[in-house]
């Protein structure tokens, strides 16, 4: 016998708890990307103020590479909990997206001076795990 959680009162009102809260997810969210902007804004004006002035070199430039990565990914997360509000389906894709994205953040931030070679022979690994599930999920399908 199959059942159906449409029929179920109980079940009912805990997926309306659940997309309520979820919906408090996505204005907490909205306050980190918020809150992110401003950090990525007052990490510039600190940076470009500083003597010298005007002059940023690779050891400056990287946390600000990884500040605004940390926005994007912010967003990323935001898209994820709207896209489950939409269609009530956590899309695959798009996790294992913001999950890549998180991962070049590390790239991007990373200092390789101080890496072991397990390092960056896990980091392989994780890129091109995501990577390969990535293209094996294929291309999105579009509901027109």
């Amino acid at each position: 016998m199959k059942i159906k959680f449409d029929d179920e009162p109980i079940i009912s009102e805990l997926n309306k708890i659940i997309h309520f809260l979820v919906r408090i997810l996505a204005i907490f969210m909205t306050f980190v990307i918020f809150w992110s902007v401003l950090n990525v804004a007052l990490l510039l004006y600190k940076k470009i103020v500083t003597s010298p002035f005007h002059l940023l070199n690779l050891s400056e430039i990287l946390p600000i590479f990884g500040a605004f990565m940390i926005v994007l990914i912010a967003i990323e997360l935001f898209v994820n909990i709207t896209v489950y509000l939409r269609e009530d389906v956590i899309h695959v894709k798009i996790v294992i997206a913001t999950a890549l994205m998180a991962i070049a953040r590390k790239v991007i931030v990373f200092d390789f001076e101080k890496l072991t070679p397990f390092h960056l022979i896990g980091l392989s690994a994780i890129i091109c795990a995501l990577s390969l599930a990535y293209w094996l999920i294929g291309p999105e399908k579009k509901n027109d």
